[in-house]
């Protein structure tokens, strides 16, 4: 490549149809440009010591992608993809007192992403922002994605946060990378991954089951549509849209029951026996994932939004559109019902006596929810608000193709791109693995005859491995 602007898009219609990536050299300087058509986009700017040298990076890179399937084009001239986002309004809660809040960070934007695990509490917003906090409020990382965040979810150690670009990005380094890309025509509401299989509900109430490697399973259309719910496990995917819950085995897809709703699905639960439907019709419903029966129902007062449960449904939570949340008991006694105190409650999880929730105005609040605190509050009695600051000074990252080298292998696990009958895939390098089985792994890294160094490698139990940590080119 010679000075000037190379502008090139990827030309299958496929689940990364609608990316662009655009090089720039000038002089001695190279700009790359790289995302969803119809954003801005990421950027990298490298210089190098001659123009020379410079010419030859931006040429191995439009190499690379040209070989991956990207091709010339004009831009503008195809149409960003369709997004959906949650039309929700938030009323003030109708609650006689307000939930005992220890401490709250507010995002700045609408947020439905949340995780809560043994060590930090996740929250993604529509700004595509993505923090991480310690269980007492200290924010510990942030990451910029591309684009607003519909959801966050965990699959073992692994933490993937699924975005209006199209791409579900791990979050489990320190750098995020794009370890699923979703097809073009999937206007997605939700997913959820379980042992590496992704699970996406969209617009029109289809179901689509993708696996490690990206590549399409099984499809679904279900009986209603905006399916705002899908949760997975070993068993099952149960699918939430506007006329219910509807399981899918989950392998091969076949319909194993179908349980309707009075109202339409708007958010979904699950634990190892039972899911829970939050409806438009003020209810959440406990289904037994077996057969599909209703055991249970949790009446709250307007349209649910959330809802989550203590471990093995001993409590039920839920959240609703008036800004407040509940809790009840396993059998549907409404124990409480406080108001958040910042918006409605989008997502919410309960851990350890404490109830955890993402809402409208775009905060991540820890709400104790121990018996005590509950009395209190109901009294009047609240703690003072921590209001959570970031860092100005904190350190951003943001997805990106560019890999590290390295000349050492340490204690690290070599890994090999190879060509698999025109698919690019990738191996372990070495003895005491098992022999045929692919590595997940991001798929804009994947160049084939590179070695990679890995931090870690797991087996997954479905015949394939699974990246953890750094990654590294050997070089």
């Amino acid at each position: 490549m010679t000075q000037g602007t190379t502008y090139l898009e990827l030309s299958e219609d496929s689940g990364s149809a609608h990316k662009f990536y655009e090089v720039t050299v000038t002089g001695t300087v190279v700009d790359i440009r790289y995302g969803r058509i119809g954003t801005d986009g990421s950027r990298q700017t490298s210089t190098f010591p001659t123009v020379e040298k410079a010419e030859a990076a931006a040429a191995k890179k439009i190499g690379e992608k040209v070989r991956k399937g990207y091709a010339p084009s004009v831009m503008g001239a195809r149409a960003p993809r369709s997004i959906t986002r949650r039309a929700v309004v938030s009323a003030p809660s109708t609650a006689r007192a307000t939930a005992p809040v220890l401490w709250r960070f507010r995002t700045a934007s609408s947020a439905f992403g949340i995780h809560i695990d043994a060590d930090r509490c996740w929250v993604g917003n529509q700004s595509g922002d993505v923090y991480s906090l310690g269980h007492d409020g200290q924010v510990l990382s942030r990451f910029q994605l591309p684009d607003g965040v519909k959801c966050l979810v965990a699959d073992d150690f692994w933490i993937y946060a699924g975005c209006d670009d199209g791409s579900v990005y791990d979050l489990s380094g320190k750098i995020p990378h794009a370890a699923y890309h979703i097809d073009q025509d999937v206007d997605i509401y939700w997913l959820d991954i379980h042992e590496g299989v992704l699970a996406v509900s969209d617009a029109g109430g289809r179901l689509v089951v993708i696996d490690h490697e990206e590549e399409h399973q099984w499809s679904r259309n279900s009986p209603g549509t905006g399916a705002w719910m899908v949760r997975g496990d070993s068993e099952a995917i149960y699918h939430g849209h506007s006329a219910g819950v509807t399981a899918y085995a989950a392998d091969g897809g076949r319909e194993v029951w179908n349980t309707k709703t009075p109202g339409v699905v708007l958010f979904g639960w699950q634990e190892s026996d039972h899911v829970y439907a939050g409806t438009g019709r003020h209810v959440v419903h406990k289904i037994a994932k077996a057969d599909g029966r209703a055991v249970a129902e949790y009446r709250c007062d307007t349209a649910v939004y959330s809802c989550a449960t203590a471990p093995d449904g001993r409590y039920v939570f839920a959240g609703d559109s008036a800004s407040s949340v509940y809790c009840f008991a396993a059998d549907g006694r409404r124990l409480w019902k406080l108001g958040t105190g910042c918006g409605s409650a989008l997502s919410m999880q309960y851990r350890d006596e404490r109830l955890y929730v993402v809402t409208t105005d775009g905060s991540l609040a820890c709400i104790d929810a121990t018996e005590s605190a509950i009395s209190a509050a109901q009294g009047g009695v609240v703690p003072t608000v921590v209001d959570v600051k970031a860092s100005a000074a904190m350190p951003v990252a943001t997805p990106t193709t560019a890999v590290a080298t390295t000349t050492s292998v340490g204690s690290g696990t070599i890994v090999e791109c190879i060509d698999d009958a025109g698919r690019v895939r990738v191996r372990v390098v070495g003895t005491g693995f098992q022999s045929g089985w692919n590595v997940q792994f991001p798929r804009d890294m994947r160049v084939v005859g590179a070695r990679y160094v890995v931090e870690e490698i797991h087996e997954a139990s479905r015949g394939f491995y699974r990246v953890r940590g750094e990654i590294k080119r050997l070089v």
